[in-house]
Order: C-alpha cells, then sequence, then structure tokens
C-alpha cells in the first residue's frame, strides 16, 4: 500500500474522495540523516512530495496514517465495450464532455485497445467504460440514460457486488474471482513499455481520434515487423 500512497493513488473513488494522496493525514518518515519525523517536523513540501513523488525518494517511510471514507455495501459496476463498429468514435468523443461533469458518486472511465474485428482478419479499436457508481443500480441507469444515452446500457449490463469485489472487475479480473488475488504479492505479467503521457486539456475531435486510430494500427503493425 505503501507504493500506492506515495504515487498519489488513483482509482475509482477519486470523483467523490480525491485521490489517496489527499486522503493521507500524517506519515512518519526516516530521513538521511537517521532521524524520524512526522508532518509536523518534516514541513508540508516534504509532506507533499512523499505523496506524490514515491516517498522512497526521500527517505524510509516507516507509517502512513490515512482518512478512512464510507462506501455502500453494495454498489453497481459494468464494462460496457464498444468497438469502431459500434460506434466507438462517436462515443469516446461524446465521453469527453461528461465524464467530469456528471453526478460526484459516478465515476465512468474508459480504456483503448486494439482486438480482433468481426471482420475477419482485420483489426478494430475496442473502447471498454469500465464504471463505478456509489447509489443504487436504478438510479445509476437514470444517470446514464439522462446524460450518455449514446452507450445504450441496460439493466442486464450492471452488475452489484460489494466495494471490495468491485475493485477486482474494473481492474479486468473475471466476475466472480476471489478475493485472494489481493494478497498475492506476485505482481501480473506485463510485457516492458516506456511511454509519455499529457494532459489534454481540450477533447479530441471525432477526426482527432480516427487519426488516432490509425497511429494504433501502425504502431501494432511496426511491432509485428
Amino acid at each position: 500500500m505503501g507504493g500506492y500512497f506515495s504515487g498519489g493513488g488513483y482509482g475509482m473513488l477519486y470523483r467523490k474522495f480525491g485521490l489517496t494522496a489527499d486522503n493521507v493525514i500524517d506519515a512518519r518518515i526516516i530521513d538521511v540523516n537517521g532521524r524520524i519525523l512526522d508532518r509536523e517536523s518534516m514541513g508540508e513540501d516534504l509532506f507533499w512530495a512523499i505523496r506524490r513523488g514515491s516517498g522512497g525518494s526521500f527517505g524510509v517511510v516507516i507509517a502512513w496514517k490515512i482518512n478512512l471514507v464510507q462506501v455502500p455495501s453494495i454498489v453497481p459496476v459494468f464494462r460496457v465495450r464498444r468497438t469502431l463498429e459500434q460506434n466507438a468514435t462517436m462515443l469516446v468523443h461524446r465521453w469527453q464532455y461528461l465524464a467530469d461533469k456528471i453526478d460526484n458518486n459516478l465515476l465512468i472511465s474508459v480504456i483503448l485497445n486494439t482486438v480482433n474485428s468481426s471482420e475477419e482478419g482485420n483489426r478494430t479499436v475496442q473502447a471498454t467504460f469500465p464504471t463505478l457508481f456509489l447509489g443504487r443500480t436504478d438510479e445509476l441507469l437514470s444517470l446514464i440514460q439522462k446524460n450518455f444515452p449514446e452507450l445504450g446500457l441496460v439493466k442486464a449490463d450492471c452488475i452489484e457486488m460489494s466495494w471490495i469485489e468491485s475493485t477486482l472487475l474494473v481492474s479486468g479480473f473475471p466476475n466472480g474471482s476471489s478475493l485472494d488475488v489481493l494478497l498475492d504479492r506476485t505482481p501480473p505479467s506485463r510485457p516492458a513499455l516506456k511511454g509519455k503521457s499529457d494532459y489534454v486539456k481540450e477533447p479530441i475531435s471525432e477526426i482527432g481520434l480516427e487519426r488516432l486510430w490509425r497511429r494504433f494500427f501502425e504502431e501494432e503493425g511496426e511491432a509485428g515487423r
């Protein structure tokens, strides 16, 4: 958990409660001189840094004090997938205008990747919308139908579960996965990569998204050569 705290702590609750870093209220760190410092003695600049710039860069964090938040015992979640043939371009474009303005109890994100198309031998882009709502399923359906009807969400898409179970589903684990995976200290196998990102300050147009899809296919083709 310490690595999660010191990296900012992005999660599915940040629209309602902020980042995990925002909920760290104190910490104890051993600095380069061997002193044990708490928030008061280390100062606000260092306290800010260990919650966002990796605590290990500034000393050894030996304790965190965090603010706990209350969530419903049961929450509805969904992971709706749409390909380019299912109007993914329009949906991603529309998502940009509502994701940060819709009810704070709702976090609807988007993941983009390439998959096999329904047309044999072709590849397409798939948009997945992992979503968590801190409320009831009927409220979630009403919100989506009012603000994002283009998604075509139906009740059958929504799954009710405990919040801790929802963390597995939105992370890509199959529905019904055992909570024991949270105790597995072995990191999942992932290919090595180097990435660079920046904040998008203006919504990307549909034409811009279509150009982005072409880059997906170009890079996929280069990787296959």
